[in-house]
């Protein structure tokens, strides 16, 4: 062990190209083969780097054996895979950063090949288990077959690009990429989080097949409870997704079964329709509008706060639209269904209040008028919500 310590001295105090990032929370089982492994490929392929262990509260030996390997270790009070991460990332002094889990279950051999892929260019490499090996009792057949499949669909299906295993653990960027993902959370959806702003900020992202190999010691990992943080995540991240669309979909399913009862036999596939589908077909058109105007304001406030860097969608919505133009169209449609409505009872007085077989009719023109008035007082509320934020000055500037 003495003989490390000049070496790592002198790799300080010298420039770093390669920073490995490891997270530990008790893993005295693994952080020295983990630590080793990643030594030994930055030694090998001649890159000089350093191993940081960023550890999340460790109890065991796992801090002593990762310095005894070598590798430099900070502290991350905070609880939480992605604090971690960021602690271990702010803490690093390499260009180029690489990460992996420190259980066991990573190549740290393959260090070269991510760094190699980051000077041809990319901003950020993603190992891939799924186009690689997953060595037999490494992963549940759950996991395996169904969960991260699924996951990585999910996310290709609402941010696009074209990552196999979003949710691997070992990836590499460069200094400056980090900087421009912009990463915040401090639980498991840390790993939805890089990828998801790495598509955004439109970051150059390859690919490696890796081996992913049995943990040593208890795994940390819960199915289900994970699983769902990481699609939460995904959800919130996708208003369009959770809202816009869900609401298009509701609003166009309700008017076209009030349009199909306005007819003189009101059907729609062959089923005769009456007052129960009218009232199905408003409902579903006042809920549209709600869910869908959620996810325009879900939209606004990430732009406007930061969260959300680009929305060329919202942009060139805002380009068309103003408070006086909103309020005239929800004028205009309120106006339409009042008018409807006020023909329908000059027809009920012509028949001195007798019978009167208008009943779609009017529920129509009830649910123009809702969401002509929702309409008037959405527009009021986007508009409050793009208003600018002053700006406090200091008070000694």
């Amino acid at each position: 062990m003495a003989e490390q310590k000049p070496e790592l001295e002198q790799q300080s105090a010298g420039e770093v190209e390669v920073s490995v990032v490891m997270p530990c929370l008790n893993e005295e089982q693994s952080i020295g083969q983990c630590v080793r492994q990643a030594r030994e490929a930055l030694k090998s392929a001649g890159l000089k780097g350093e191993v940081v262990m960023s550890d999340n509260g460790s109890t065991d030996r796992s801090v002593a054996i990762a310095q005894e390997q070598g590798a430099r270790v900070v502290h991350q009070s905070i609880r939480g895979y992605g604090a971690a991460y960021l602690q271990g990332i702010r803490s690093a002094r390499g260009r180029y950063i690489v990460i992996g889990d420190s259980d066991g279950t990573y190549p740290f051999e393959r260090i070269p090949d991510f760094v190699a892929r980051l000077r041809e260019g990319f901003d950020l490499v993603m190992g891939s288990r799924l186009k690689g090996q997953i060595l037999p009792g490494a992963m549940p057949w759950l996991h395996r077959s169904i969960g991260n499949p699924l996951l990585s669909g999910i996310l290709r299906l609402l941010f696009g690009g074209s990552v196999s295993d979003a949710h691997c653990g070992m990836r590499a960027f460069t200094k400056e990429a980090f900087q421009r993902l912009r990463l915040h959370t401090t639980g498991m959806e840390f790993a939805s989080e890089m990828v998801i702003n790495a598509l955004k900020a439109r970051l150059r992202i390859a690919e490696i097949p890796i081996t992913y190999s049995p943990r040593h010691g208890q795994s940390k990992l819960h199915s289900l409870r994970d699983g769902w943080r990481h699609l939460r995540f995904m959800l919130l991240r996708s208003p369009t997704a959770l809202f816009v669309v869900p609401g298009a979909l509701f609003i166009a399913a309700g008017l076209v079964v009030q349009l199909a009862l306005l007819g003189r036999q009101p059907t729609f596939a062959g089923v005769a329709l009456g007052a129960h589908s009218a009232t199905l077909g408003s409902f579903l058109a006042i809920l549209g509008f709600q869910v869908a105007f959620l996810g325009l304001c879900a939209r606004t406030v990430a732009l406007s706060t930061g969260l959300e860097q680009e929305d060329r969608l919202l942009q060139a919505f805002y380009r068309g639209f103003t408070l006086e133009r909103g309020v005239l169209a929800g004028a205009l449609l309120f106006l339409i269904g009042f008018v409807q409505d006020a023909l329908i009872l000059r027809k009920w007085v012509a028949l001195r209040f007798g019978p009167l077989q208008e009943i779609h009719p009017a529920i129509f023109a009830l649910t123009l008028m809702a969401l002509g008035a929702q309409l008037v007082f959405a527009s009021f509320l986007l508009s409050v919500l793009r208003l600018p934020v002053p700006v406090q000055k200091n008070s000694g500037s």
